[in-house]
């Protein structure tokens, strides 16, 4: 209240500075001129005016008369003036136990025009209280266009909403047990990355949604959103999570504003661990080297076989058996070696690494070539409900490129080949031999095809 006062005392002490300049201080002036004209001839109206106060009776007389003329608007000190006030609150009146709103603004803004201190103290004393009034309309499929009304506390002021009306649609409100509530993480890349969630064990997955008919049928899963930024989420162990908040999504993943949920918040615990696995850096080659030259041997940090360490949730890691990291070996070959300096990226699911950056050095020697003839030949993307079988001779030459030691340590055995029978269906067909080769000191090249005739099982 102390500041309201202030105000107002600010807003006439303004008045009083605008009077006194432009009303008494230049009537005293002007009377002060006509009194030195006649200094030398005294005169009725000089003697009047040489009384004690006159001066200050008659000035506040005129400024009395000037404030009337004001304040009645037969004249104005400036002219009529516009502000916005934006993003107003809206109340919305309406039974919330019985009723959805469809259709309902939050905030609304309203201009105010008129003089501008009608303007200031229509923005220092009003409450700009904005009502939607729905306490007198029914449920119906049909749209209402209602008006919002803003209650003016100042006189002299004109307002105008934007908007001034919106289009609602009334619903009756509906209930129903929502008995499989799950959970979703939430900012978990700024979790120690070092940690996984092991667990989450709810209070209660049994819940009630509100709403219209419509706004409950397109619920397809409710959530509890757990935050995992919280500070508190330091070590591996069991943590106690209080005010989960529930969220409501349609199929789409989009949240349903107009779902209500009770109870709003649960409670439960969050169990974390840490967990890792050691895997080998796998280096894969790109690009052409110089004809008649191939890689000889490749270390990793000095080592022919190097390992990191990846952390992240057990079901994931284990099923990871390497870590890639990719060199360009195009037009190498004549220098002898070449060392790469390279980043090590997390795969997929990986939360950490213990490495990040590795030196690479590839030596290169002259490339040798042998023929080895496999007959164990497998297949992949076998189409449901189809059975492979091979026609004629299996038995396929296979040429194998490098330098004279990593072939002479290759075998047929070592040799993993098979065909692929993607978009194959049933029928006679050729196709082409292919070799899971991860070693890029080797270099395999299978000119022939094998026949395979496809039928159902």
């Amino acid at each position: 209240m102390s500041s309201i006062f202030k105000k107002i005392a600010g807003f006439f002490l303004g008045i009083y500075h605008i009077l006194d300049k432009f009303i008494v201080t230049p009537l005293s002036r002007l009377i002060f001129h006509i009194g030195e004209k006649f200094k030398n001839n005294p005169s009725k109206i000089e003697k009047f005016l040489n009384r004690p106060h006159i001066l200050i009776y008659v000035s506040l007389f005129f400024a009395v008369l000037l404030f009337f003329l004001v304040d009645s608007q037969v004249i104005t000190l400036v002219e009529n003036e516009a502000e916005v006030l934006s993003n107003q609150p809206v109340n919305v009146l309406y039974n919330r136990e019985a009723y959805v709103v469809e259709g309902l603004v939050d905030q609304v803004d309203i201009i105010l025009t008129g003089r501008k201190s009608a303007i200031y103290l229509a923005k220092q004393l009003g409450d700009h209280d904005v009502v939607l009034d729905l306490t007198d309309y029914e449920a119906s499929d049909t749209a209402v266009r209602v008006p919002l009304v803003y209650n003016q506390t100042v006189d002299n002021i004109n307002y105008k909403l934007d908007p001034s009306y919106v289009t609602v649609t009334i619903k009756k409100k509906e209930s129903k047990v929502w008995n499989n509530v799950s959970y979703e993480l939430l900012n978990e890349n700024k979790m120690d990355e070092k940690l996984s969630v092991d667990a989450v064990e709810l209070d209660k997955t049994e819940v009630v949604i509100k709403g219209s008919n419509d706004a409950l049928d397109r619920v397809a899963t409710v959530k509890a959103l757990i935050d995992l930024s919280d500070k508190k989420f330091t070590d591996a162990g069991t943590y106690d999570i209080s005010d989960i908040r529930l969220v409501a999504y349609d199929s789409e993943g989009a949240i349903l504003h107009n779902v209500e949920i009770v109870p709003t918040t649960l409670t439960g615990t969050i169990t974390l661990g840490t967990y890792s696995t050691i895997v080998p850096i796998q280096v894969l080659a790109t690009g052409d080297l110089v004809t008649g030259k191939a890689i000889s041997s490749i270390t990793i940090n000095g080592k022919s076989s190097y390992s990191i360490s990846i952390y992240g949730e057990k079901a994931i890691i284990d099923e990871i058996k390497s870590v890639p990291v990719t060199i360009d070996v195009s037009n190498q070959g004549n220098n002898g070696a070449k060392t790469y300096n390279v980043t090590i990226s997390k795969p997929n699911g990986v939360r950490h690494i213990s490495e990040e950056n590795a030196k690479v050095v590839v030596s290169f020697g002259e490339e040798k070539q042998k023929t080895l003839n496999i007959s164990d030949i497998g297949y992949r993307n076998k189409g449901n409900g189809l059975k492979v079988n091979l026609v004629g001779s299996n038995n396929v030459p296979i040429q194998v490129k490098g330098v004279q030691s990593v072939i002479d340590a290759i075998s047929a055995d070592n040799i993993s080949a098979y065909i692929d029978l993607s978009g194959y269906g049933v029928g006679d067909y050729e196709v082409d031999v292919k070799i899971a080769n991860d070693d890029p000191r080797v270099n395999y090249v299978v000119s022939s095809k094998v026949s395979i005739s496809i039928t159902q099982e």
